[in-house]
């Protein structure tokens, strides 16, 4: 199976497994983390540099935590908007699910996503699971 994960948070083996079971761990994964900005403005103003650097962050934190653990990881840095940031992978990666983790708390901008709306969208699985953190 293949699975793509968003995420603006490291995650860890252990949370995978919370959402797809210890089977899932045995998946192709591609982590993209989104560019998502502090607020409305820096969003508008394409102030972009520091909501890039923690994606690029989150993403490699990620992959290592996910690659210590064996599973078969890549990862990418996405677009601001996760609907998009799911829809540049897909292109390149046929993904049989989405896994979406989210903050729990205050959001960033563009941070919200409907999974009942991206599964229509894009025609496959979509779960919403918490990071357990507010970072």
């Amino acid at each position: 199976m293949k699975t793509l994960l968003l995420t603006n948070a490291p995650i860890d083996a252990n949370q995978l497994r919370d959402v797809v079971g210890s089977e899932g761990l045995d998946d192709e994964v591609v982590v993209v983390a989104p560019a998502l900005h502090a607020s409305a403005l820096r969003f508008w103003i394409s102030d972009a540099d520091q909501a890039i650097s923690r994606a690029d962050w989150v993403q490699h934190e990620t992959v290592d935590n996910l690659g210590d653990a064996d599973v078969d990881v890549t990862g990418d840095t996405g677009e601001s908007d996760p609907g998009k940031a799911i829809e540049d992978v897909l292109r390149t990666f046929d993904a049989d699910r989405v896994v979406v983790f989210t903050r729990p708390g205050k959001s960033l901008y563009r941070e919200d996503v409907d999974a009942g709306e991206l599964q229509r969208r894009f025609g496959i699985p979509v779960e919403l699971a918490p990071t357990g953190s507010s970072r």
